[in-house]
């Protein structure tokens, strides 16, 4: 079966002022999307409220370490969560994260990084926020990629499937054919076409897809409608690190850990798999974290040294291309070593530039061609 695969990444933008949200009204579109939210980032600010960021890509040595900058003006990209409906953009996702994820976990946050008493419905929304951080990261998108690729083929034939009992269903009742509720299918881009064969009064369907954005948005969609939910049934602590070490944090920031030893473990671990743990820094001095099967420490308990410095290890290396601190850390650049990389630095950068374009325009010719 025909199948048209288009995706493009990218690691850097230039630092732009967003809005606050009292500059935005209820019916300006929200342009620049930030995969890590400002009310997430803002407890990782220092001096003057600005955000120490280090970044894992460069173009060219000279480039420093570390630059400071404002959480509304990284972490973001033009119209990353951006689609198509009935053929006009919409940021409805945008909004949908914003209104059920970030808005009821801003004062949960402020309560768990301040020492607060939390209800039982803070600790949902921060979990509930937590996972959409797993799903709504470029990383996310980067990482699964080639596993929406691979199952593109059977997900193809099972809407051919489909389609043919829903048109048997439809010829018996007489009614029209309507999306399943809750299925949240119009986020991918699938075409099915028919070819009539009068002579033997049959049709043949085909179908083709495009794999990139709305695959991307449609994972979003039914992962935090159903298999996240898990997340609630663990048992889960806020912790602090040893001494005068601090957390930091990165455009990756939900670590799912399977950890056998020092030197084997992983970041694949499963939202409920027993022994996965599941790791994600609040504040310098604060991390919400889980291991399935177990009862965590209780809330605040400082963890020892060679604990808190391995987790600071999996931090960076679970970064994407950025992390961000309260200030610039020289022992960060020996956890994670930046890749200098002019070719692959431009590449990414013009990648991220012609995503959304890159995206409608096969998701239109795609429409065009039913």
């Amino acid at each position: 079966m025909p199948r048209r695969l288009l995706l493009r990444w990218d690691t850097e933008t230039k630092d732009r002022n967003c809005p606050d949200d009292s500059e935005l009204s209820e019916t300006q579109f929200s342009r620049d999307n930030h995969c890590t939210p400002c009310v997430y980032l803002k407890a990782f600010s220092g001096p003057g409220k600005a955000v120490s960021v280090y970044r894992t890509l460069v173009s060219r040595p000279e480039v420093p370490l570390w630059k400071k900058s404002s959480t509304r003006s990284i972490a973001y990209l033009s119209h990353l969560y951006t689609r198509i409906a009935e053929g006009l953009e919409t940021d409805e996702i945008e909004s949908w994260l914003k209104h059920d994820f970030e808005d009821p976990a801003a004062e949960p946050l402020e309560k768990a990084t301040s020492g607060a008493k939390l209800t039982p419905k803070d600790w949902t929304h921060l979990v509930r926020f937590l996972a959409a951080q797993m799903v709504r990261t470029p990383a996310y998108l980067v990482e699964n990629r080639p596993r929406w690729q691979a199952e593109a083929p059977v997900l193809l034939s099972s809407t051919l499937q489909d389609v043919v009992q829903l048109l048997e269903v439809a010829k018996e009742s007489g009614q029209a054919i309507k999306q399943p509720e809750g299925s949240y299918g119009e986020y991918l881009p699938i075409r099915v076409s028919t070819r009539n064969e009068p002579e033997r009064e049959t049709a043949q369907l085909s179908a083709s897809m495009v794999v990139g954005r709305g695959s991307w948005l449609f994972s979003m969609r039914t992962v935090l409608a159903g298999s996240a939910k898990i997340l609630h049934e663990h048992k889960w602590s806020i912790l602090a690190p040893h001494g005068d070490l601090d957390w930091f944090t990165s455009d990756d920031p939900v670590i799912r850990l399977n950890y056998e030893g020092k030197e084997k473990y992983d970041f694949k671990g499963g939202c409920g798999k027993p022994g996965t743990e599941i790791l994600l820094p609040l504040s310098p001095r604060h991390l919400l974290y889980t291991k399935i099967g177990d009862r965590p420490p209780p809330r605040g308990q400082a963890l020892a040294l060679d604990t808190t410095e391995m987790i600071r290890r999996f931090i960076a290396e679970h970064a994407f291309r950025m992390i961000f601190a309260t200030s610039p850390e020289e022992s960060i650049a020996k956890l994670r070593p930046r890749l200098v990389s002019d070719a692959l630095f431009r590449q990414e950068q013009e990648q991220w530039r012609s995503w959304h374009e890159s995206q409608t325009a096969a998701e239109r010719e795609l429409a065009l061609n039913r």
